[in-house]
């Protein structure tokens, strides 16, 4: 069976690109709040499907986690997210993907990202240090040659005050108030993506029921895009699901990229705050 040889073939940055970074023309904002939707010990599983060759087929596992980490001066909560290929796929195109924020457990304002990947034998660390005084990121990338050696570069970012990296605004988005919003609302957020900073906006169209694995659950409908880019692809095709409750667990999520489509399943979903 043929898989496409490409980084975005259903790769958890993809994904993530796609959820988070896009853009609107009429802003209107939704209300942002403190973090009351997540909890300490949240633990969410998916199964990511891609398109080949016209089939919608089961591909990889994504995992959400959540965990408290205690450090000299305060605790900060961990946002982990993982995601692996099903081992039948790893002699195809093998993903082995580590996405962490570590936050404030009151506002999820993000101090350290890191992203480690290993795609199809192409591997990357990224790390962000946000340095909200200055509006500034310290960042290290490093990257695995072909001959096995190591290259690394090291930069100072010049970021928004409000900026933050793709995990911890995907939490973030969680917690608007989006229960007061009416169709057609939107809001922009920043973030920090492969040193680049994106804005990205995240449309209310209606609420939906779906019917998940979790059981049928009552959803807020929203339409995701990404401003200056060629990330996603179609009008409304990227969009994401989110329980309409206090919660608001993203249970079902689409995406129309260049390379092709997908969609992420929700399978289970324990340790919830509510």
């Amino acid at each position: 069976m043929y898989v496409p040889n490409t980084s975005l073939l259903f790769n958890l940055s993809s994904f993530m690109k796609y959820i988070f970074l896009l853009s609107f023309l009429c802003i209107t904002s939704f209300i942002s709040a403190q973090n009351t939707a997540i909890g300490s010990n949240e633990q969410l599983t998916f199964s990511a499907s891609y398109n080949m060759s016209g089939l919608l087929t089961e591909l990889a596992e994504v995992k959400m986690e959540t965990s408290e980490v205690k450090t000299a001066k305060s605790t900060l909560l961990r946002l982990k997210c993982t995601a692996a290929t099903y081992s039948k796929w790893d002699n195809f195109f093998k993903i082995r993907d580590l996405y962490e924020s570590y936050v404030s457990p009151k506002y999820l304002t993000p101090y350290l990202y890191k992203r480690d990947i290993n795609e199809g034998g192409y591997e990357k660390f990224m790390q962000y240090k946000f340095k909200r005084k200055t509006s500034n990121a310290e960042s290290i990338k490093r990257k695995k040659r072909r001959d096995g050696t190591t290259w690394e570069e090291k930069k100072t970012l010049k970021i928004n005050s409000d900026t933050r990296d793709i995990i911890s605004t995907m939490y973030h988005i969680r917690n608007l108030d989006i229960a007061k919003a009416n169709p057609g609302d939107s809001q922009t957020f920043k973030v920090l993506f492969d040193n680049t900073e994106f804005s990205v906006n995240v449309k209310f169209l209606k609420k939906e029921t779906l019917a998940t694995q979790i059981g049928s659950k009552e959803c807020y409908k929203l339409a995701i895009s990404v401003n200056n880019s060629a990330i996603l692809k179609g009008n409304n095709d990227n969009l994401l699901w989110l329980t309409a409750d206090a919660n608001k667990i993203p249970v079902y999520a689409k995406f129309k990229i260049p390379v092709g489509n997908g969609e992420l399943k929700i399978k289970s979903a324990t340790g919830l705050k509510h």
